[in-house]
């Protein structure tokens, strides 16, 4: 196998990292970054903007985005063989979304990063359809992330383990709910969208979207959507975010196919980035599976033939 391509990494440039609360060290190393790939066997990296609160200590996003946006792109500039950027939108002020996503486009920046939800609005919110219509025209893949400000729960249980375990995947996977009835899929269907994580908790509740929807449209209690949700589960992208679980990878499978599976290391968050690589090589799938996991399926994304 030719070298594994990480999809799901993070860089945050120093003046922005010394302006929140928990990415002030090794998240701006981008050194550390590249010597972690060489020692994994790790040709390539996308980088994606975590979520933080940087913008609440910066006078607004509109600064965040200034300062991110350029320095990423300079990032891959110095390194356009080792890392791909994704670039970041100005959240608190929507009437600039498009020219911040022609700035992306011009920056040579090759996906939209967005978190889960902003504020408690959720990505099926009309305010981003704009953005999906940018993003389906241009053929920029939307990467997304957990929200850590405020997700869903942290107004009734604040805690420093339960708060990132559970109320951060929660999040990821009530926007991919809500994005699904929304009918954003639809709406947008040439638009890639990939949730990190295996988009929450949503792997395991495959079998109960399914059966609750077909109980509740006999009574007509829910919309018609056109569809099983396990029919939208399997034609968007998932990425492993640096689990070394093979029976989350196994259950991810069941509402997926490998080929919409893209291998994450989640570093610098997560340490251990060759126990990580190392699940989906011992796993039970065949190699061209693990190929395009690791490898395969981010160069089609990348080039737009996913």
């Amino acid at each position: 196998m030719s070298g594994i391509i990480d999809f799901h990494s993070h860089y945050i440039p120093t003046e922005i990292a010394q302006n929140t609360a928990f990415f002030k060290s090794h998240w701006s190393d981008i050194e550390g970054h590249l010597k972690t790939m060489d020692q994994n066997g790790i040709e390539r990296s996308f980088l994606f903007y975590p979520a933080t609160d940087a913008h609440l200590n910066m006078g607004g996003w509109s600064n965040v985005c200034r300062i991110y946006n350029k320095q990423i792109a300079d990032v891959v500039e110095s390194h356009d063989d080792r890392f791909v950027g994704a670039g970041i939108l100005p959240m608190d002020t929507p009437k600039d979304f498009l020219d911040e996503l022609t700035r992306i486009k011009d920056l040579g920046l090759k996906l939209v990063s967005l978190a889960s939800s902003y504020n408690g609005k959720y990505l099926d919110d009309e305010m981003f359809f704009p953005v999906y219509q940018f993003c389906q025209e241009n053929s920029l893949p939307i990467h997304i992330h957990p929200q850590i400000i405020n997700p869903i729960g942290e107004e009734r249980v604040k805690d420093p383990l339960l708060t990132p375990v559970l109320e951060y995947m929660f999040d990821v996977s009530i926007c991919l709910g809500k994005t699904m009835m929304a009918d954003v899929f639809n709406k947008f269907s040439d638009v890639k969208f990939i949730f990190a994580h295996y988009g929450g908790v949503v792997p395991f509740l495959k079998e109960r979207f399914d059966n609750t929807y077909m109980m509740l449209r006999k009574r007509n209690f829910v919309k018609d959507i056109g569809k099983n949700p396990s029919e939208y589960f399997k034609n968007l992208f998932f990425d492993t975010s640096g689990s070394k679980s093979p029976g989350a990878l196994m259950c991810a499978l069941e509402v997926a196919d490998a080929n919409r599976i893209l291998f994450g290391s989640d570093c610098p968050a997560n340490q251990d980035v060759a126990g990580s690589i190392d699940m989906v090589q011992s796993s039970s799938m065949t190699e061209q599976n693990k190929q395009s996991i690791l490898r395969e399926n981010a160069l089609r994304l990348l080039f737009s033939k996913a």
